[in-house]
């Protein structure tokens, strides 16, 4: 075996100072990394010409809206809620689904848009989509690009009981010259 020319070199074995002067240089990085963070991003164009966007406005809460559903010595609940902005102003609307709480049954739903002006922070009703007098209890239901669509369950007839919708439709609204039109989504069929 020939020996080599050149000595040994010290740093080829590790040595605890070794992993100590390792982590002491880490931990230097990670601290000094902390304190030199980018700007934080934003949606906003910086110069002369930048346009600030309005802020985002939450959408109206439907808990507290006094609804036009009569429902007795019960009271009326909210089932289901969606939001979007449904007339195009930049401000979100809610879509509530409201009955009345019954221990049996079906009772028949109403479905409302609410809505709140930029000056009142008291959300109201606007517009009313199905009207509990209608006998119509919603299945589906979704806010999604301005429209609003819906699964209806209803009856044939006044002699079918109330537990057991017989007839299934889908609804679809959108704000059109200033009103919800309602019309019926292409491929919905009844039951």
């Amino acid at each position: 075996m020939q020996q080599s020319a050149v000595p040994e070199l010290a740093h080829t074995h590790t040595r605890p100072i070794h992993w100590l002067a390792t982590a002491t240089a880490l931990a230097g990085v990670v601290a000094v990394s902390g304190f030199l963070q980018p700007d934080r991003a934003t949606a906003a164009q910086h110069g002369p010409e930048s346009k600030t966007a309005p802020a985002a406005v939450a959408p109206p809460d439907p808990a507290g809206v006094e609804f036009p559903i009569e429902c007795g010595p019960t009271e009326a609940a909210v089932q289901k809620q969606a939001s979007g902005d449904l007339d195009g102003d930049g401000r979100p609307e809610t879509v509530a689904v409201v009955r009345c709480e019954a221990g049996s049954g079906t009772p028949p739903s109403g479905v409302y848009v609410v809505t709140r002006s930029a000056d009142d922070p008291k959300a109201r009703v606007v517009a009313t989509l199905v009207d509990p007098k209608e006998r119509l209890s919603v299945e589906e239901f979704a806010v999604r690009d301005a429209t609003i669509t819906a699964t209806l369950l209803g009856y044939s007839s006044r002699d079918v009981p109330s537990c057991c919708p017989d007839v299934t439709e889908r609804a679809k609204w959108q704000w059109k010259n200033g009103a919800f039109v309602r019309s019926t989504p292409s491929g919905a069929h009844s039951v």
